[in-house]
């Protein structure tokens, strides 16, 4: 296995649809995954506006990285982008039409799960067009304060992340993936987000979280868990900081081929590590490998980085 997607680029083989409730907005809203031509990349649409307004899914387009990632053009908003832009990426989908009837996706259960079965429900085709990829070519680092992210060269896109919240629940916690869809799917796509009771007044004051509960959501009091059925993971939490991660590096929009390494990062970080990563010259290169064999021989001549392993 040489990585989390194949060589040619995929979309949907038919629509599909779910509806649920906003975390911050606490609103309805209903999305349909739609297929969409090679080269298209992933593109929402707000499909409850006359005239309909389309966001491209880059970095380009983040206005808000505050507790999610948020997409906009002009005064338009699309909310929480993050668990579906990891689904597609832990499905390795390149190319979709997300239509939204609202101004932020479901939250569903909190994880990426239900997005991946309802990916499932659309089926999944394969494109003649090669993919593009983003080849780390040499350290990228973001820093603020103790946090920190960092993409290293490597053989293909794995995860190295690190959190650690001060409470007896969430203690330096780590977990470490490489990202091939079955890894993504069985360690990554059912962590749940989380949030702590203590700041529930505080967030809704904000005009966040209005949507958020038990069923969408682990969340921790000063000392324990207050959901009935507990954890999915033991370490559940930097299980999801990872899933969010993945979902935030989509908006480079294409594969990653290289490592991260994260130190109590966020979505704030995440993006300014992506926007970093394409606006530095000589940090990364674009390269769309013509076959098979092709990108087998670029795995190859990436060397291993930082004494990271290259499995």
């Amino acid at each position: 296995m040489l990585d989390l997607h194949p060589f040619r680029q995929r979309t949907f083989r038919h629509r599909a649809s779910l509806e649920g409730v906003g975390l911050h907005s606490g609103a309805n809203v209903r999305i349909t995954l739609c297929p969409a031509p090679a080269d298209h990349g992933i593109v929402f649409e707000r499909t409850d506006l006359s005239p309909r307004v389309e966001i491209p899914a880059l970095a380009e387009n983040v206005v808000d990285t505050t507790l999610n990632t948020s997409l906009g053009r002009g005064q338009v908003r699309i909310g929480t982008i993050e668990h579906l832009m990891a689904a597609l990426v832990g499905c390795g989908i390149d190319n979709a039409r997300i239509e939204v009837e609202g101004a932020e996706l479901p939250i569903l259960d909190g994880s990426a799960a239900p997005f991946v079965q309802l990916i499932g429900e659309a089926g999944v085709k394969e494109q003649r067009n090669a993919r593009r990829y983003l080849l780390v070519q040499r350290p990228i680092v973001v820093e603020d304060g103790d946090k920190s992210a960092r993409l290293l060269p490597a053989r293909r896109f794995s995860i190295d992340y690190t959190i650690d919240f001060k409470h007896p629940l969430i203690s330096d916690q780590r977990h470490r993936v490489h990202l091939s869809e079955k890894a993504f799917h069985k360690e990554i796509a059912r962590a749940r987000t989380f949030g702590f009771k203590r700041d529930v007044e505080r967030l809704h004051a904000a005009g966040l979280g209005r949507g958020g509960s038990l069923a969408n959501a682990v969340v921790l009091d000063d000392f324990n868990i207050l959901n009935p059925e507990g954890l999915r993971f033991p370490d559940e939490f930097v299980r999801h900081k990872i899933l969010d991660a993945v979902g935030d590096l989509a908006l480079a929009g294409m594969p990653i081929i290289g490592h991260l390494d994260a130190v109590k990062s966020g979505h704030a970080l995440n993006h300014a590590l992506v926007k970093k990563a394409l606006s530095e010259p000589g940090a990364c290169a674009v390269v769309r490998p013509r076959a098979e064999r092709e990108l087998s021989a670029l795995h190859e001549a990436v060397p291993a980085f930082a004494g990271l392993e290259v499995a």
